[in-house]
C-alpha cells in the first residue's frame, strides 16, 4: 500500500483541522484514541458480524468500506502524535472470523494506548489491514476510498462540522 502518500495527506488534514481549531501544539492522543475506537464500534455496526441475534443482512460494501477508512485515518494520526509513520507488520494469521479480528485489533488498540512503541504501532496498523482483508477490501479500493474520505473531511471543516 502507498503508505507514505497517506501519511503526507493525513498530516496535511491533521495541520488544517489543528489550525483551523486552534490546536497547534496540543496533545491529542487521548482524544484520537478514542476516537479510533468509537469508529471501530461504528465500523463493527455496519458490518453487524457480532449480531447473532439478529438476521437483519449488513450494510453495503461501499458503507462499510467508508467506515473502515475512517479507522485508518485515526490510526495514521495516532501513529505521528508518536513521530511513527511506519508501514504495517504483516499479519500472517488472521482471526477465525470477523468478530475475532475486530477483538484483535481492540486488543491491540488498548497495548498501543498503553505502550506506545513503534511495534506495537505496526502491529495496530497491521491487524487492521487483515481486518480490511477480511472485510474483502483489496488495496487499491482502501486507498481510493481514502483519499475520497479525505477530500470529504476538508469540506467537513468548511462547513463547520
Amino acid at each position: 500500500m502507498e503508505w507514505s502518500s497517506l501519511y503526507v495527506m493525513q498530516k496535511q488534514l491533521d495541520d488544517y483541522i489543528e489550525t483551523h481549531h486552534q490546536l497547534v501544539n496540543e496533545d491529542l492522543f487521548e482524544k484520537k484514541y478514542l476516537a479510533l475506537l468509537t469508529e471501530l464500534g461504528e465500523l463493527a455496526n455496519e458490518t453487524r458480524c457480532f449480531k447473532f441475534w439478529s438476521t437483519k443482512p449488513r450494510n453495503k460494501q461501499s458503507v462499510i468500506l467508508e467506515e473502515y477508512v475512517d479507522g485508518i485515518h485515526f490510526i495514521l494520526s495516532l501513529g505521528m502524535e508518536k513521530g511513527y509513520r511506519s508501514a504495517p507488520d504483516p499479519v500472517n494469521a488472521a482471526a477465525p472470523d470477523e468478530s475475532g479480528q475486530f477483538i484483535r485489533v481492540y486488543d491491540t488498540c488498548a497495548n498501543f494506548y498503553h505502550h506506545p512503541s513503534e511495534q506495537l504501532y505496526k502491529e495496530l496498523l497491521g491487524q487492521y489491514v487483515k481486518l480490511g482483508e477480511l472485510l474483502g477490501f483489496d488495496e487499491q479500493a482502501v486507498i481510493d476510498a481514502y483519499r475520497e474520505k479525505n477530500e470529504i473531511n476538508y469540506e467537513r471543516q468548511d462547513q463547520g462540522y
